[in-house]
């Protein structure tokens, strides 16, 4: 299935279930599984794709560093997101999830992440858009470049 035919048929289908013990519906992908997973494993296809990959050890704050700088709502949050257990947690699962699909692979030896070549199709295509997603993507990708930058300018200080 091509992405653009998954996308079509996602805005068509509507997936829900009744529970026994109430009669309203309820969604059976919720915000956490729609929303989360999927964005967090595109922020890290994103820094993967760099130049500078980023360590496995580094990646639940490296996302959380670059949500935080590079979006209003988190910027003004007194809750520093890049500490957060919660994201740390869901980043792990969202590396799973690209590894087992063979978006991503693991460099054991330097224990990087790289990304594989369905997995540069996958952002490239999520960056070719003209939307919301491809705006906070390049947003995050300026952002880690900037996180990348400082980090440089600190090692060459000491």
């Amino acid at each position: 299935m091509e992405l653009d035919e998954f996308y079509s048929q996602a805005l068509d289908i509507s997936i829900e279930y009744k529970t026994e013990q109430e009669n309203q519906k309820k969604y059976l992908l919720n915000n956490e599984v729609l929303f989360q997973l999927p964005f967090l494993s595109m922020v890290i296809l994103l820094l993967a794709k760099n130049r500078s990959k980023p360590k496995v050890s580094e990646i639940g704050e490296l996302v959380g560093k670059c949500l935080e700088d590079s979006m209003p709502t988190f910027k003004k949050s007194n809750q520093y997101i890049s500490w957060s257990a919660n994201l740390r947690i869901r980043t792990v699962k969202a590396l799973q999830i690209l590894e087992v699909h063979k978006l991503i692979s693991i460099d054991n030896n330097v224990s990087k992440i790289k990304i594989t070549n369905l997995g540069k199709k996958v952002i490239s295509k999520a960056l070719e858009n003209e939307d919301s997603l491809t705006w906070n993507l390049e947003a995050i990708q300026y952002s880690y470049q900037n996180i990348r930058k400082y980090q440089q300018f600190e090692l060459e200080i000491e």
